[in-house]
């Protein structure tokens, strides 16, 4: 096997655990807090919390690791991934909403820090297979689809929400993702060193800075694709489990619908990465973003599981398409020393867009307007993404490595 393969496989490996933490955050996340502190109010805090502390933190990992290469910092993010959910159970026992919001950030923190892996298993191919590359890393999380029926379905069997039965199932979120970091230390060399073999001397020129580096053509384009799908979808996921339990649902059918979820956005991964090769960047980001437009319109009506279940499937698999395009596009555009700061500003500013969402669809949700706006603004941002990038198709850009690798 060679040491491409061997690394991808392991970056894999580690969002397979990771990827269980990621299904009960999103779960249970908002009902946690709800739980805990008593205050239905605050619906959309958690996930806000969530996505405003992976917000702070990818920009200085993103920085650091063109510094430090990017193993150290992703194994950092997983150590941040044990302890939040860790934190986050000592909340629900001691019956502390500082706690269980700590613990919320430290999960957010983690979570966007390890999925830098996405950008680091794309440098390690040549710029012609690094949607195929970043795919393989990315089919690892679709073992999320699997972990919340067959582990954290069967916890809730039979229980309440109270706080003391939230204990279990968050301390093992925590030791699923030790295994995520014993994995990592099987990546050698760095992903970053391992680049360099593709660059060409323009892009191993002395890194830009990053107002230069989002000047270039094609760069913005990319940049309003990435935060508009992972935005709009970290929004609506993070608030579903909510939903779902608002629609008289049991609390174990949350699983079925976020596990349909994750089979959208990786399920199809492997056959999305060489679909984006094909059709082009550009093609995936409006296509994917429109397929979420229609997914989230179609929140509006369908609050049935199995019609939840669908649209968030669809949601997932336009995500997959527009996120995947739009990050390939990113790492094309930036040398090795920049693509840290470049992914870690645009992940910052995905993060903040769906945290914004999150809340004010918390507020609108338990102020009694129900999932219709929630629904009608996801859908509004998506379409609107995708006329802004189809807009400037012309904008592309050309990859900073050379093409003869």
């Amino acid at each position: 096997m060679t040491p491409v393969r061997r690394n991808a496989l392991l970056l894999a490996g580690g969002l397979v655990f990771q990827s269980g933490m990621i299904q009960l955050a999103v779960a249970l996340g908002t009902v946690t807090i709800v739980s805990v502190t008593g205050v239905k109010g605050i619906l959309g805090l958690g996930p806000a919390v969530f996505l405003i502390a992976g917000a702070l933190a990818v920009g200085p990992a993103g920085r650091l690791s063109d510094r430090v290469g990017r193993m150290p910092v992703i194994r950092a993010g997983f150590v941040l991934g044990i302890a939040g959910p860790w934190v986050t159970a000592a909340g629900c026992a001691a019956r502390s909403g500082v706690l269980v919001f700590l613990g919320l950030g430290l999960c957010g923190a983690g979570q966007t820090i390890v999925l830098l892996s996405r950008a680091a298993a794309a440098e390690m191919f040549p710029p012609e297979r690094r949607a195929r590359g970043m795919s393989i890393v990315l089919f690892g999380v679709v073992s999320g689809a699997i972990w919340g029926p067959l582990v954290f379905g069967p916890m809730f069997s039979g229980r309440t929400l109270a706080p003391d039965d939230l204990v279990v199932p968050w301390l093992a979120a925590g030791a699923f993702t030790i295994v995520g970091l014993a994995l990592s230390f099987g990546v050698r060399p760095d992903p970053k060193e391992w680049s360099t073999r593709y660059e060409t001397a323009q892009s191993m020129r002395p890194p830009a800075p990053l107002p230069v580096i989002l000047r270039r053509p094609g760069v913005a384009t990319a940049m309003v694709a990435a935060v508009g799908s992972f935005g709009v979808m970290a929004g609506v996921m993070n608030l579903a489990g909510y939903v779902a339990v608002g629609h008289h649902h049991a609390q174990g059918s949350i699983f079925t619908v976020i596990s349909l979820h994750i089979l959208g956005m990786y399920g199809l991964v492997l056959v999305i990465g060489d679909v984006i090769d094909r059709i082009g960047l550009r093609t995936a980001m409006v296509s994917g973003l429109a397929l979420m437009g229609v997914s989230n319109a179609g929140l509006a009506w369908l609050d049935s599981i199995a019609g939840m279940s669908l649209a968030l499937f669809g949601l997932g698999l336009g995500w997959s398409l527009s996120y995947v395009a739009a990050t390939t596009q990113l790492v094309d555009l930036a040398g090795p020393n920049e693509r840290g700061r470049l992914v870690g500003a645009t992940d910052l500013l995905s993060s903040f867009c769906g945290a914004a969402l999150a809340l004010a669809g918390g507020i609108v949700y338990t102020g009694g307007g129900g999932s219709v706006p929630l629904a009608a603004t996801a859908a509004g941002l998506a379409v609107l993404a995708a006329a802004w990038v189809a807009g400037n198709g012309a904008r592309t850009g050309a990859p900073l490595a050379g093409a003869e690798a």
